[in-house]
């Protein structure tokens, strides 16, 4: 079974989310947790972190995560980052369910009245299945093509 949660920096899976992260993002582009950590000082402890928990025999498994950065870069706004599936477990809807929890707690529970993200070419078709919109042209970070990506709330969208 699989589950979505919430979890702090002090929560057991952290570690695994970390190492998801690092496995599938970080390495990529030459960083570990430690030098993102320098790159972006104080953001690890303003992250709210979600992961995608797999129930396996041997204990859960941390098989995907989405961070949310809430009021970035303004009250209101807020950012989605770092979000990684294990290569294993990809094509599985596992990251259309962790986007879905974050627009949840985004929207429904902090009432912020966007999201954006800064997607990576790869993943510009999945971002737009899901209703986000392009918000820039192409530009580079950390050396891959990247659009800016935006939904907004439907709640606060005014006639």
């Amino acid at each position: 079974m699989l589950t979505i949660r919430s979890i702090t920096r002090q929560d057991p899976l952290y570690a695994q989310e970390c190492d998801l992260r690092e496995r599938v993002l970080l390495r990529e582009v030459g960083l570990d947790m430690s030098s993102f950590k320098v790159l972006f000082p104080d953001a690890e402890e303003k992250f709210e972190h979600f992961v995608a928990v797999f129930d396996h025999p041997s204990g859960p498994r941390v098989v995907g995560c989405a961070l949310l950065l809430p009021n970035y870069p303004v009250p209101g706004r807020g950012k989605l980052m770092q979000m990684a599936v294990d290569p294993q477990r990809q094509g599985e809807g596992i990251g259309r369910r962790l986007v879905v929890a974050v627009e949840r707690r985004a929207f429904g529970e902090l009432g912020l009245g966007e999201i954006f993200c800064h997607a990576r070419d790869v993943a510009y078709g999945f971002y737009e299945r899901l209703g986000w919109d392009f918000d820039s042209e192409v530009f580079l970070e950390a050396d891959a093509p990247h659009r800016r990506m935006t939904i907004r709330n439907p709640e606060a969208v005014t006639a």
